[in-house]
């Protein structure tokens, strides 16, 4: 029988058990790592639970992702449900024998969506917390998503949703943003001195082979060099292929760093690959003036302390930090950014505009404007006084805003709305 991995399994309980897609890669892997131990040193009994699934299933659930965000056809193949069914069903039913009234389960996106009506059978809090959505009025994508899985959210005594847009009609809501860890090593604070040294140990302005990350670049990035830099997964909806494309509209010493996991690591987003292939074509397609100031970063999970720490360097490295987005349901990588200081230029959209506040603590742009995305990016690169001023400020809002314990809080309240054996 197929069945989840813990993570880290709970003790006798009452319990709280997280359950997603991956345990490495993508926000909400991050999260919980950072969430999980802040809710253990709080007292609170954690669990993490990780599914497994095939490649169709992981298919499926990525056109769910689009359908979230009112991208792609809106319809579900009924094929495609009865498949993703199939698969949750042996893990819901070995995760309903090991939780039961009194524990809380937090089912993370859609991927474990399917799991809710056995764990709600079995007597357990569910709480489904998606972390994506759109703000558009009347979207077609999330009203399929909506119908396709009614009996799922029927079992469902909560959703979380980082905007109250996101969540789906007639279930109790309860909005909490996503929060970083200041302690974690994507975050801690880090020196110019050993910002440096990772930067050249991971080939990045050292030209040398790394096992820290697989850099792809026509030389390395001279140690003074200006710098703007995207983070994120080879999604299309970041739309990195749109941040290669700024380049030519950027003053002519800057150098431009994209950077993410390797795809090849991450099981649940399908997609990455191609993206990344796109990527790699338009590089080589740019003139050698041009390729020469473009460096592909892919960091391995093999050593996911190290990789973190090389993100925290890139980011505090970067004069301007872009998130291109074209959707986003809350963008944690842009909070990172925020509490280390950097300016950001990200697309108005979702969860970046309930992030950034324009002109003060960050810049908000048509991210399908790749003239005005450039423009913003020049704006800043321009003005050292605006860049430290908007940093400044970035910090100060995302250490008052998104700090770790609120979230452990957070999750305490939400668990405590829903009485032991609710109706659903």
């Amino acid at each position: 029988m197929v069945k989840p991995a813990w993570v880290r399994e709970p003790g006798p309980g009452p319990r709280l058990v997280h359950v997603n897609a991956t345990a490495t890669g993508g926000g909400v892997a991050e999260l919980l790592h950072g969430l999980v131990p802040a809710q253990l040193a709080a007292g609170i009994d954690a669990g993490w639970a990780v599914i497994a699934g095939d490649d169709g299933f992981f298919a499926f659930t990525k056109s769910l992702h689009h359908l979230l965000h009112d991208r792609g056809a809106p319809r579900i193949s009924t094929a495609d449900l009865d498949h993703y069914r199939e698969v949750l069903a042996p893990q819901a039913q070995w995760l309903a024998a090991r939780v039961g009234p009194g524990d809380t389960v937090v089912l993370h996106d859609p991927q474990v969506l399917g799991l809710a009506p056995a764990l709600a059978g079995a007597g357990a809090r569910v709480v489904w917390h998606c972390h994506i959505g759109t703000d558009a009025a009347g979207a077609a994508g999330p009203e399929v998503v909506w119908r396709a899985f009614s009996a799922e959210l029927s079992s469902v005594d909560v959703v979380v949703t980082a905007l109250a847009e996101y969540a789906p009609p007639g279930r109790p809501v309860a909005v909490c943003a996503p929060a970083f860890d200041p302690k974690a090593a994507k975050n801690r604070p880090m020196c110019g001195v050993e910002t440096g040294e990772l930067l050249a140990e991971a080939g990045l302005t050292a030209g040398t082979a790394s096992e820290l990350a697989a850099v792809e670049q026509d030389a390395p990035m001279p140690v003074g060099a200006r710098m703007v830099l995207q983070v994120s997964r080879w999604d299309p909806l970041k739309d990195m292929p749109g941040v290669l494309r700024l380049l030519p509209g950027l003053p002519g010493d800057v150098h431009l760093v994209l950077a993410g996991n390797d795809p090849e690591e991450i099981p649940d987003d399908p997609e990455g690959l191609a993206v990344l292939a796109e990527v790699r074509r338009l590089r080589a397609e740019l003139p050698a003036s041009l390729r020469r100031r473009v460096h592909l970063v892919r960091t391995s999970q093999r050593d996911a302390e190290r990789a973190a720490l090389l993100i925290n360097a890139l980011q505090r490295r970067a004069d301007v930090v872009v998130q291109k987005s074209l959707a986003e349901g809350f963008g944690l990588t842009v909070t990172e950014a925020m509490a280390k200081g950097r300016p950001v230029v990200a697309g108005r959209v979702g969860g970046l505009c309930a992030q950034i506040e324009h002109g003060r603590t960050g810049l908000l742009v048509d991210p399908v404007d790749t003239a005005a995305v450039a423009a913003a990016v020049c704006g800043l690169l321009s003005c050292l006084r605006d860049r430290e001023r908007m940093g400044a400020a970035a910090a100060a809002a995302a250490a008052a805003t998104y700090p770790m314990d609120r979230l452990v809080a957070d999750y305490r309240a939400v668990a405590a709305r829903i009485p032991e054996g609710a109706s659903r």
